[in-house]
């Protein structure tokens, strides 16, 4: 009999937080194969197939319906499909992996506070110059489309291959779409948030996938873990 797949992060502080997050529900990760196994037990749960994999990863396997559940980053997914609601859908919010996917740009554009503004600073230039107005990010999806919300038409996209806060002082891009925590990063690279310009408020979640091959079995033994997590 098949057996439900549940992914988990593979390393880093996110899989401390998952482990902490299931053992206060009294659910105790058994790691297999050393530190660098990449399978797992869950005590009392014999009927889960635990998969310790990247959070990128598990974003895919999860909208390809490779696993029933699996625990990662809201932005992973938005950012790599259009139709995310239609794939999945989030069981629960964990409150840990927090993190803003936000448009910033150089503090000492005084007069850009607003999407508005910078819409009128790359219409502007656009104007002047011939050349568009150059966004960085890894973000390109997410991007494109809060672009398009906020009628900026006038940009390119530019794929941010290093560290992104760091493109408009290299002269890469005017401005950047980058994931934020606490805002240090930006604040030490002169960069400010626009007032209205967070695109997503991410943090980690317990997904499940729509497209996994649900059975009889599995659909029952996923409640019983949505007992044990106190989400039933």
């Amino acid at each position: 009999m098949a057996r439900l797949i549940l992914a988990l992060p593979s390393k880093g502080r996110l899989k401390e937080q998952c482990e902490a997050w299931l053992a206060k529900k009294g659910l105790v990760l058994r790691q297999t194969g050393g530190e660098r196994g990449y399978s797992a037990t869950l005590d009392g749960f014999d009927d889960i197939q635990i998969r310790l994999a990247s959070a990128s990863e598990i974003g895919k396997a999860l909208l390809a319906g490779d696993i029933h559940l699996g625990i990662t980053g809201e932005d992973i997914v938005r950012e790599a499909a259009s139709d995310v609601d239609t794939r999945l859908s989030i069981e629960a919010r964990l409150g840990f992996g927090r993190a803003d996917v936000v448009v910033a740009v150089p503090n000492g554009w005084i007069d850009v506070e607003t999407m508005a503004d910078l819409a009128e600073v790359a219409t502007d230039m656009r104007r002047q110059t011939g050349r568009r107005f150059r966004i960085a990010t890894k973000f390109t999806r997410l991007t494109a489309q809060f672009m398009r919300d906020h009628h900026v038409a006038d940009h390119r996209i530019v794929d941010s291959a290093g560290a992104t806060e760091g493109a408009p002082a290299a002269g890469i891009a005017e401005a950047i779409v980058d994931i934020t925590t606490s805002g240090a990063t930006l604040t030490a690279n002169a960069l400010k948030i626009l007032d209205d310009g967070v695109i997503l408020k991410s943090e980690s979640c317990l997904m499940k996938s729509k497209l996994a091959d649900w059975t009889e079995a599995t659909n029952a033994t996923a409640a019983l873990l949505f007992k044990r997590l106190d989400l039933a």
